[in-house]
C-alpha cells in the first residue's frame, strides 16, 4: 500500500511539473508574440499618423500597384524557374552540386558489396596550387534527406578554404538510390576503402582529415572506430552525437521519436515506399521546425527582394530540392540506433554480429563544431557523448584521445556548412589548428578566435586552445540531463511497438505495394509536387515567362519611402509573429505531451538506478592497464621522450591556455635538426600520449627522472640549447621560468658550457617577449 502511495504521488507530482512547465512557455510564447507586434507597430506608427491628400494616396498607390505586380510576376516565374530546374536535375540523375570540377576515382557501386557511394577528387581551379605533401582532406556530405554537396556548395565553403590553404581535397559523394542489398556495414566498409585510396595517393603527407558534416559525423566516428588506422584527423560540423541530448524549450526536435510511438513510423514508411525510404519525410521535419520560415519567410524575403534574390534562391532550393532515398535496412538501423535507442555513446551500436563500435578505440585528434543557434544540432547533441564516454577529463588524458571544441554563438544549421563568413572565419581556423594538433597533448580543449586587424588593414585572427574539463560539457545542458531520463522509456516503447507492427501489419502491407505506387506515392509528396507542378509542364503557366519579361523590360520598383511599401512590411513581420506563435505554441504542448507520456514512474527508476551505478562507479585513471604501464616505465626512454617531458611540464605551468601562434614558434623549437629525431604521425601520437600520462599523473617523478632520460653529455647540451631556445623565444611565468631553472639544476652542464649559457640567459632576459 506504501508503494502505491508513492507511486501515486510521484505521478502525480510529474503532471504537476508538466502543467507548470506548459503554462511558463505559454506565458512566455504569448509575451514574446505581444512585445514583437507592438515594436512592429511602433515602427510604423508615424506612417499611420501622416496626413494623406487625395494627390498623396493616388501617387504612391499607382508607383506601389505597379511594383506590386511586377514583383509578384517575376516572383512567380522564380518558382516556375525552380520547377525547371528541380525537373532538370531530376532528368540528370540528381549529380553533386558542388561549385567544382570534380574527378571519380573509386565507385562503390562496382564493389563486391556494392554501395551508392564514390569517391571524387576535388580539381582545384586556375591560380589554386595544392601542396601533395599537406595531409589531404576527405569531406562527407549527410545523407540525410538531400544529395551530396553542402560541403563545397559555393568558393567560401569547407571545400574553397582547404584548397586555398593548399590541401589536396576529396569528396564522398553519394547516388540517389541504394543499392540492392545495401547495408550500412558496408557503406562504412567502402568509405574506409576511400580513405585508404587517400592515404595510397599521398605517400609523403600525414594521415587524412575526415571532416563529416551533419549526419556524416557519426558515420566518419564509426569508421574511425572500425579503422583506427587510417584516420589522421578528424572533424565533426554540427554532428548529432547524442540524439536525447538538448534542452526543454529549445530542442522540439528530439521528442518527435517518442510522440511518433518509436521506431515503427519508420517501417511504416519504408513499406509505403516498397522497401524504401524516402528522404522527403526528413526534409520536411527539417521545415517543420521554423513554419513562419517554410510558408512565408523565405518567399516573402524572395519576393521583397525581386531584382537581386532570385540567383541566391534558386541555387540553395537546387539543393534542398534534390531528395535521396535510403533502404530500410539503413534508416531502420539509424533510427533504432540513433534516434530513438541512443546506442552510439553507450557502445552498443553494431553493424553485424561483433561488429560493435567503441568509441574510446578512436586514436585520432577530434575537432568538434556546434552552434548555439542551432536546433537541428544543438551543442548538446554535438558535445554530450564526451560525457557519456569519458567520466572525466583524466579519461581522456589517459585514453590518449585530443579533442577540441568550438561553439558559434547564433548561427543556425544551415549556416555551418553554407554562410561565406562561418567558411572564412571558424573553417579556416579549423585547418589552422589542424596543423599543430598532432603536437597538442591529450586532453579536451575548447577552441576560441578572437578578431584582430592585421597591418594591412584586414581582418585577423587568433585562436587559442583553452584546456577545458569533462564538467564544462555537462553545464551545456540544463538540469544536469535530468531530462533525458525519459527518452529510455522511449527505447523500450519503441521495441514493443516495432514489433507489433511487424507481426500485425508489415507482412500484409508489403504485399500491397508495388513498386509503381511507391514511385507515384513519392512523386505527390508535397515537396515534390510543389516544385514540378509550378514548372513548365503546367499548361497554365505558358504565358507566365512573357509576363516576367514584360515586368522586367518595365521595371519601375516602389521607392521604401512608399507608405504601402512600410504597410507590407508591417503586415509581413505579424504574419511572421502569427507563425512563431504557433510554433512555439505547437512545440510547447508536444513537450508537456512528451513528459506526460514518458515520464513515469517506471522509466525514472529505472534511470535513478542508471545514475546511482554510474555514481558508485568511481574511475581511477591509474588503475587503466596502459596507465600502470607508462608509470612503471616513466625512467625509460632517452633525449626524445626527456624534451617532450620538459615541454609539457612547461605547458601545464603556463596555465592551460595554448596560443595558435606560440605553437608554431614551439614547433620550430622542437624542429628535428634541433635534437629529436623524426617521427612519424602515429609516433608523435604515442609519445604525446605517454608523456602525458607522466606529466599529468606523476609530475614530480617526471621531473626526478629527467637525468636518467638525458645521460650524456652531448645530450644535456642539446637539452640545455633547448631549454635557452624555450626562454627566449617564448612568452613565460615566473613558474616555468623556476620550472626552466629546476630543470637546469637537474641537467649540469661544464663549467665552460655554464658559462656561455649564463649569458645568453641574461641577455633573453631584456629581450624575451612578456
Amino acid at each position: 500500500m506504501a508503494n502505491l502511495n508513492k507511486t501515486i504521488d510521484r505521478a502525480a507530482t510529474i503532471s504537476r511539473d508538466v502543467a507548470a512547465r506548459l503554462e511558463r512557455r505559454v506565458r512566455k510564447a504569448l509575451a514574446i508574440y505581444g512585445r514583437r507586434t507592438q515594436e512592429a507597430r511602433a515602427q510604423h506608427a508615424e506612417q499611420a499618423s501622416r496626413a494623406w491628400t487625395p494627390w498623396d494616396l493616388w501617387r504612391e498607390g499607382a508607383e506601389y500597384a505597379v511594383d506590386f505586380g511586377q514583383r509578384s510576376a517575376l516572383f512567380w516565374d522564380t518558382l516556375r524557374q525552380r520547377g525547371n530546374a528541380y525537373i532538370e536535375h531530376e532528368r540528370a540523375g540528381k549529380p553533386p552540386l558542388l561549385a567544382y570540377q570534380y574527378e571519380m576515382l573509386s565507385d562503390g557501386r562496382k564493389f563486391e558489396h556494392p554501395v551508392n557511394y564514390a569517391l571524387v577528387r576535388i580539381v582545384a581551379p586556375v591560380g589554386i596550387a595544392t601542396d601533395e605533401a599537406l595531409r589531404p582532406f576527405i569531406i562527407v556530405d549527410p545523407r540525410a534527406g538531400h544529395g551530396p554537396g553542402i560541403g563545397g556548395f559555393k568558393a567560401d565553403s569547407e571545400v574553397g578554404v582547404a584548397l586555398l590553404a593548399g590541401h589536396a581535397v576529396y569528396f564522398v559523394i553519394f547516388f540517389p538510390e541504394p543499392e540492392e542489398g545495401q547495408t550500412l556495414a558496408d557503406v562504412v566498409d567502402a568509405e574506409a576503402e576511400f580513405v585508404r585510396m587517400v592515404g595510397e595517393r599521398h605517400p609523403k603527407s600525414a594521415k587524412p582529415v575526415l571532416v563529416g558534416n551533419c549526419q556524416a559525423g557519426w558515420a566518419v566516428m564509426l569508421l574511425a572506430a572500425s579503422r583506427p588506422e587510417l584516420v589522421g584527423a578528424i572533424v565533426l560540423n554540427g554532428a548529432p552525437m547524442s540524439y536525447w541530448s538538448g534542452n526543454d524549450g529549445e530542442n522540439p526536435m528530439r521528442y518527435a521519436g517518442g510522440l511518433m510511438g518509436g521506431a515503427w513510423s519508420s517501417l511504416l514508411a519504408s513499406d509505403l515506399g516498397a522497401g524504401k525510404f524516402d528522404g522527403a519525410h526528413l526534409v520536411q521535419n527539417f521545415e517543420n521546425l521554423n513554419p513562419s520560415n517554410t510558408f512565408w519567410g523565405k518567399y516573402y524575403h524572395l519576393w521583397e527582394n525581386i531584382d537581386t534574390e532570385p540567383e541566391r534562391f534558386l541555387d540553395f532550393e537546387r539543393w534542398w530540392g534534390g531528395y535521396y532515398l535510403l533502404n530500410d535496412e539503413e534508416i531502420r538501423w539509424i533510427v533504432n540506433n540513433l534516434f530513438v535507442g541512443n546506442k552510439l555513446a553507450a557502445g552498443e551500436a553494431k553493424l553485424g554480429p561483433g561488429r560493435f563500435f567503441d568509441l574510446k578505440s578512436i586514436t585520432s585528434p577530434i575537432i568538434i563544431f556546434a552552434s548555439m543557434g542551432d536546433n537541428i544540432t544543438p551543442p548538446q547533441q554535438a558535445f554530450n557523448w564526451i560525457a557519456d564516454v569519458y567520466r572525466n577529463s583524466d579519461e581522456i588524458k589517459a585514453n590518449g584521445q585530443t579533442i577540441v571544441g568550438l561553439v558559434h554563438e547564433d548561427i543556425g544549421h544551415l549556416g555551418i556548412f553554407v554562410s561565406g563568413a562561418v567558411a572564412k572565419k571558424e573553417h579556416a581556423q579549423i585547418i589552422e589548428v589542424l596543423k599543430y594538433i598532432q603536437q597538442l597533448p591529450p586532453g579536451l580543449y575548447g577552441m576560441d578566435i578572437h578578431e584582430a586587424v592585421g597591418l594591412d588593414g584586414a581582418t585577423a585572427y587568433e585562436v587559442s586552445l583553452v584546456e577545458r574539463k569533462v564538467e564544462d560539457v555537462r553545464h551545456l545542458q540544463k538540469g544536469d540531463r535530468m531530462d533525458e531520463k525519459p527518452f529510455e522509456a522511449v527505447a523500450a516503447v519503441s521495441e514493443l511497438t516495432e514489433r507489433a507492427y511487424e507481426l500485425l501489419v508489415r507482412p500484409m502491407l508489403r504485399e500491397m505495394v508495388p513498386e509503381w505506387a511507391a514511385k507515384t506515392a513519392r512523386a505527390f509528396h508535397p515537396l515534390r509536387a510543389q516544385r514540378w507542378m509550378f514548372s513548365d509542364k503546367n499548361p497554365m503557366l505558358a504565358g507566365l515567362p512573357y509576363l516576367a519579361f514584360s515586368a522586367r523590360s518595365g521595371r519601375k520598383a516602389a521607392s521604401e519611402s512608399n507608405p504601402l511599401r512600410k504597410r507590407e512590411k508591417l503586415a509581413s513581420d505579424l504574419i511572421t509573429a502569427s507563425l512563431d506563435l504557433y510554433r512555439d505554441l505547437r512545440d510547447a504542448a508536444r513537450e508537456a505531451a512528451f513528459y506526460q507520456i514518458y515520464g513515469s514512474l517506471v522509466s525514472l527508476q529505472v534511470a535513478d538506478q542508471r545514475a546511482e551505478i554510474r555514481r558508485d562507479a568511481k574511475f581511477d585513471p591509474r588503475q587503466v592497464l596502459a596507465v600502470r604501464q607508462v608509470l612503471e616505465t616513466l625512467e625509460d626512454g632517452d633525449l626524445q621522450e626527456g624534451l617532450t617531458r620538459m615541454a609539457l611540464l612547461l605547458a601545464k605551468e603556463g596555465g592551460g591556455t595554448r596560443e595558435l601562434s606560440q605553437m608554431a614558434r614551439a614547433r620550430e623549437i622542437l624542429a628535428p635538426a634541433r635534437g629529436i629525431k623524426p617521427m612519424s604521425e602515429d609516433e608523435v601520437r604515442r609519445l604525446l600520449h605517454e608523456e602525458t600520462i607522466v606529466t599529468e599523473f606523476e609530475p614530480e617523478r617526471a621531473r626526478q627522472s629527467l637525468p636518467r632520460l638525458i645521460r650524456t653529455r652531448e645530450e644535456r647540451k642539446i637539452a640545455r640549447a633547448y631549454l635557452d631556445r624555450v626562454e627566449s623565444g617564448l612568452p613565460l611565468n615566473d613558474r616555468q621560468r623556476a620550472l626552466l631553472s629546476d630543470f637546469r639544476e637537474r641537467l649540469p652542464a661544464p663549467a665552460k658550457v655554464r658559462a656561455a649559457a649564463r649569458k645568453v640567459r641574461q641577455r633573453a632576459r631584456h629581450t624575451a617577449p612578456r
